[in-house]
């Protein structure tokens, strides 16, 4: 049984966008709020049948054992990085519809736009730590 950190990122591994944005979160969270896994991972897989997440989502940040996807989970996580970007917290006030639109308009160009890896990413030694798919079993 998987026990996911409190607040777990799950994003799309072989995604360059996903990945970048990773990096981002990890040089901005200098409390170590976030942990991240790939949505590929074991425990990627599990949460996404526990969460009902339908088809591969490019991030999804579960907390407080619910799911958040698309720009609420986005808003959600730089919310809790250091400044400027709770700022950015603002536009939860958007109708989701319309955010979830900018996130899908930009979300099916990703691999166009960034490119793509043949395989999920795999973090540098010094923030392996931060990654509960390698320490997280099925």
């Amino acid at each position: 049984m998987h026990t996911a950190p409190d607040q777990l990122v799950l994003f799309d591994g072989v995604c360059n966008l996903c990945s970048g944005f990773v990096r981002f979160v990890i040089e901005r969270d200098p409390a170590r709020r976030f942990r991240f896994a790939s949505l590929q991972s074991p425990l990627g897989q599990h949460l996404s049948r526990e969460h009902r997440l339908q088809g591969l989502e490019s991030m999804v940040l579960v907390t407080g054992g619910r799911a958040y996807r698309k720009s609420t989970a986005a808003l959600r996580i730089l919310r809790k990085l250091r400044a400027p970007w709770p700022l950015s917290y603002a536009f939860i006030a958007l109708p989701v519809p319309l955010r979830d639109w900018v996130y899908d308009f930009i979300g099916q160009r990703r691999y166009r736009w960034f490119g793509r890896q043949d395989s999920c990413w795999i973090p540098d030694q010094d923030i392996s730590d931060r990654f509960a798919d390698h320490d997280e079993t099925p």
